[in-house]
């Protein structure tokens, strides 16, 4: 497939999203195409999605997605996500930021976050991806870390897409 078709491509899952966001009425559908698409567009074998708590204080799992270990949690799926996927507090217990997990780091600064390899991006902890990683025999590397916001610039949520796969050599 040529560059033309791949952006042809491209625009088509922009537009889907665009209809799903105008006409899905379940919110669980709705986010599982957003993080699908997401997952899609920038060819990553992971995603998560994280929705804020109602009392703004933490992010929580919604849905998981890593295609090479066939993980399929939350969403439309009916696999409730695992009591091992703790919520993520946006502050401490002192009230500051919690500024060391990328995902509140990308909430609380409402900021997207790139990082080519966690296993050796300093700033952040990444203690609980890597037992991840050993409990699977996974290789968590490149974080795509998007915030999420409604109409009125509110987060709501982040999304994060998980190793980017290069679509030539894969």
């Amino acid at each position: 497939m040529d560059s033309q078709d791949t952006l042809l491509d491209r625009f088509e899952q922009l537009n889907t999203i665009g209809a799903s966001l105008s006409s899905e009425r379940n919110i669980d559908r709705l986010l599982e195409n957003i993080l699908l698409a997401a997952k899609a567009i920038t060819h990553a074998d992971g995603g998560t999605l994280y929705r804020m708590r109602e009392d703004g204080r933490a992010l929580r799992f919604a849905i998981l997605r890593t295609d090479s270990l066939g993980i399929a949690f939350g969403g439309t799926t009916g696999q409730p996500i695992s009591a091992q996927f703790q919520d993520l507090a946006l502050y401490r217990e002192d009230g500051s930021e919690n500024s060391s997990m990328v995902a509140a780091y990308s909430a609380v600064h409402g900021a997207t976050v790139n990082i080519a390899d966690a296993y050796s991006e300093e700033g952040f902890d990444f203690s609980g991806t890597r037992r991840f990683d050993a409990s699977t025999g996974y290789r968590s590397k490149s974080f795509l870390t998007v915030p999420m916001k409604n109409h009125e610039r509110e987060i709501i949520g982040v999304l994060q897409l998980i190793n980017a796969i290069d679509p030539a050599t894969g």
